[in-house]
C-alpha cells in the first residue's frame, strides 16, 4: 500500500484496477538507404493511416466531447499535412540518404525544442501536438501497434506518464473509471477532457507509473488529489462511503437544476455559463445554467484553414440563441491572439503576444474580419437574447470605434431590410488594470462589464500564470485584485449597469463569498461548477458578506483574505 498526492484535475472517487497506457518501444537504427523514394512512399503511407486514424478519434471526440474539443485533432491533422513539417522530413531523405525513421524522428524533433523554448503558451502547447502525431507516424513505419484506449472492455484507472488528446478521447466512460498521470495540470488537455467526460482525474503525481503496477488496485481521488495503491480494506470501505456521499451530493445539486440562485437572505444572482461552441449548450441547460456569460468565439475560427464565413458565424450564433430561448447569451468578440494563433492570418511572431497585437487590436486594424464577425452577430440577435462584449479593451477610443462598427454594421443591414433586434447590450471584459482603474469613466458608455480575471490577475501581479517558477504570484485573493474587482463593480452600479465574472475566480468556492460580498451580478463558469456553487449561494448571507467587504479590501495579503472567508463561512 502507498499514498501519492497530485493535483485534483477532475472530481469524483474511483476504484478500480491499473491499467498502464504506455507508449509502445519505438527504438529503431538509423540507416542509410539507396532508394530515397521507396523510403518516402513508406513516410507517405504511414502518414495516411494515421491521417485515417485522426479521423476516427476527431469523429468519436466531436460525438462524446463536442466539437471544442475535437478540434484539438484537427490541430493534429494540419501538423500530417503541414508542408513546412512533411517537406524536410522528405527533404532529409532525399538528400541525406537515411531512413523514413531517422528523417521522422530528427525533424519532429527540431521543431519541438523549437516551440517548448517559446515564451508562448499556445506555441508550447504545439510541442506536445507535434509529439502525440510523431509517435503515431513513428509507429506505422516500425510496424508496432499503437495504444488503442477504445478497446478497453472492463472497469479500469488508467494509470500514464500523461494522456495525449488522442489518447483521452477514446476513453469510454463505462468502463474508465478515472485516471492519474506523472505529469500535468488543471489547464492540460487530458484535464479539461476529463472534467467534461466527468472522470475523476488526478495529475502532476510525479511518479505514478513507477509505483504502480498493472492489475494493482486503485484509488483515484479526484476531489482532494489523493492517489491510493492497493488499499487496506478500511481504505476502500472510507473511499466507498466518500465516492458514495459525493454521487449523494451531485443528487442534491441536481435538485436546483430548475431553481433560481438566491442566496440565505433571498438576494439574486445570476449563474451562468463559459461555452466554445454550440455543442456545449446542451451542457448548460442540463446543469440548470441561467444564460450563458461568456461565448468564446474564437473556436468559430480555429482548427481552419481560412477565416469563417458570414452565414457560418450566423448559423454558429443562431444555434446558441435558440437553444437559450429568452435567456441572455453574451458573446465575446474575436479574441485570437496570445495564446491563441490562427496560422492563416500570417500575423507577426511577437516578443510577448499577451501584450501584444491581439483581441480588439486586431479587430480594429482588420476590421474586414470584424464587420464579417459583427453583421453575423446582428442577423443573429433576431433570434435570442445577445449581448456583446468586446475583449482587451484599453481605452474608451477602442470601445467607441468598436461600437461604432456594430452600429455602422446594423444601420446597412436595416437598410436592406435584415431584421436585427433593439435591444442589444454592449458591454465590454475588464482584463486589463488601467480599464478596472478607470471604470467609472467606461461605466457612462457600456451596458455592463465582465470581469476577465485570468488575464486581470496576470497582467496586475505581473505574473505568467503558465509559469511554475512565478505560479505563486497568480493570487485570486490578493487585495490589489479585490480593490480593483470592487471598483469596477461599484462603478457598474453608481451608473445603474450590471457587472459579471467570466474568469476562472468566478466558480471558485472561496471567491464566491467574496464576489457576493462585492455585489457582483452574473457569475460565469463551466457548467458543471454551477450547481455547486447554486447550493453554495443558497446557504450564504449577502448582507453579512457585504459587512466584511471593507475588512477584506483593506487585508495585507491573499492568504489572510483566504483565512477570513474560511474561518466566517465555513468553507
Amino acid at each position: 500500500m502507498s499514498n501519492i498526492s497530485g493535483i485534483a484535475a477532475s472530481s469524483g472517487i474511483a476504484i478500480a484496477k491499473v491499467y498502464k497506457l504506455a507508449v509502445p518501444e519505438l527504438t529503431f537504427e538509423k540507416t542509410t538507404i539507396d532508394n530515397p523514394e521507396a523510403e518516402i512512399e513508406r513516410l507517405n503511407q504511414a502518414l495516411e493511416i494515421s491521417k485515417n486514424e485522426l479521423e476516427v478519434i476527431k469523429e468519436n471526440a466531436r460525438k462524446s466531447l463536442g466539437d471544442e474539443h475535437a478540434e484539438i485533432f484537427s490541430a493534429h491533422l494540419l501538423v500530417l499535412s503541414d508542408p513546412e513539417m512533411i517537406n524536410p522530413i522528405q527533404d532529409k531523405i532525399n538528400t541525406e540518404k537515411v531512413n523514413a525513421e531517422a528523417a521522422l524522428e530528427d525533424t519532429a524533433n527540431m521543431f519541438i525544442d523549437m516551440f517548448k523554448a517559446m515564451d508562448n503558451e499556445y506555441m508550447r502547447e504545439r510541442a506536445a501536438d507535434i509529439q502525440d502525431v510523431t509517435k503515431r507516424v513513428m509507429a506505422h513505419l516500425l510496424n508496432v501497434t499503437f495504444p488503442d484506449p477504445a478497446l478497453i472492455d472492463e472497469e479500469v484507472v488508467i494509470v500514464a506518464e500523461d494522456l495525449t488528446p488522442s489518447d483521452t478521447a477514446q476513453l469510454n466512460k463505462n468502463f474508465v473509471k478515472g485516471f492519474t498521470t506523472n505529469i500535468g495540470g488543471r489547464t492540460s488537455h487530458s484535464a479539461i477532457m476529463a472534467r467534461s467526460l466527468e472522470i475523476p482525474a488526478v495529475v502532476g503525481t510525479k511518479s505514478i507509473t513507477s509505483d504502480a503496477k498493472k492489475d494493482d488496485l486503485i484509488i483515484v481521488d479526484g476531489i482532494d488529489g489523493d492517489v491510493i495503491i492497493n488499499p487496506t480494506e478500511e481504505e476502500i470501505t472510507t473511499y466507498k462511503k466518500k465516492q458514495e456521499d459525493f454521487e449523494k451530493q451531485k443528487e442534491i445539486w441536481a435538485q436546483l437544476k430548475d431553481e433560481p440562485t438566491v442566496s440565505a437572505d433571498n438576494h439574486h444572482v445570476e449563474l451562468v455559463a463559459n461555452i466554445g461552441t454550440p455543442d456545449d449548450v446542451a451542457g448548460v441547460i442540463n446543469n440548470g445554467g441561467e444564460g450563458v456569460g461568456l461565448y468564446r468565439t474564437e473556436f468559430l475560427y480555429m482548427g481552419k484553414s481560412e477565416l469563417p464565413t458570414e452565414d457560418e458565424q450566423f448559423e454558429a450564433y443562431k444555434s446558441v440563441l435558440e437553444q437559450m430561448g429568452d435567456k441572455p447569451v453574451v458573446v465575446r468578440t474575436l479574441d485570437i491572439g496570445g495564446d491563441k494563433e490562427l496560422n492563416y492570418l500570417d500575423l507577426p511572431k511577437e516578443m510577448n503576444p499577451f501584450l501584444g497585437f491581439r483581441a480588439i487590436r486586431l479587430c480594429l486594424e482588420r476590421d474586414d474580419i470584424f464587420r464579417t464577425q459583427l453583421r453575423a452577430l446582428l442577423r443573429a440577435s433576431a433570434y435570442g437574447n445577445l449581448k456583446i462584449m468586446f475583449p482587451m479593451i484599453a481605452t474608451l477610443d477602442e470601445f467607441r470605434q468598436a461600437k461604432a462598427l456594430l452600429l455602422e454594421e446594423k444601420d446597412n443591414l436595416k437598410n436592406d431590410g435584415v431584421d436585427v433586434s433593439d435591444e442589444i447590450e454592449i458591454g465590454i471584459m475588464v482584463e486589463i488594470p488601467s480599464t478596472a482603474v478607470i471604470a467609472r469613466q467606461f461605466a457612462k458608455e457600456v451596458d455592463f462589464f465582465s470581469i476577465g480575471t485570468n488575464d486581470l490577475i496576470q497582467y496586475t501581479m505581473a505574473a505568467d500564470r503558465m509559469n511554475e517558477r512565478v505560479s505563486y504570484l497568480y493570487q485570486p485573493y490578493h487585495p490589489a485584485i479585490l480593490n480593483l474587482v470592487n471598483n469596477v463593480i461599484e462603478a457598474a452600479h453608481a451608473e445603474g449597469k450590471w457587472a459579471g465574472m467570466c474568469g476562472e475566480m468566478a466558480g471558485d468556492s472561496i471567491a464566491i463569498p467574496i464576489l457576493l460580498g462585492l455585489g457582483l451580478d452574473e457569475f460565469s463558469m463551466s457548467a458543471t461548477s454551477i450547481l455547486p456553487a447554486r447550493t453554495q449561494i443558497k446557504d450564504l448571507s449577502k448582507e453579512e458578506l457585504a459587512s466584511f467587504k471593507d475588512q477584506l479590501l483593506s487585508m495585507n495579503t491573499a492568504d489572510e483574505v483566504e483565512q477570513f472567508i474560511r474561518e466566517n463561512t465555513n468553507q
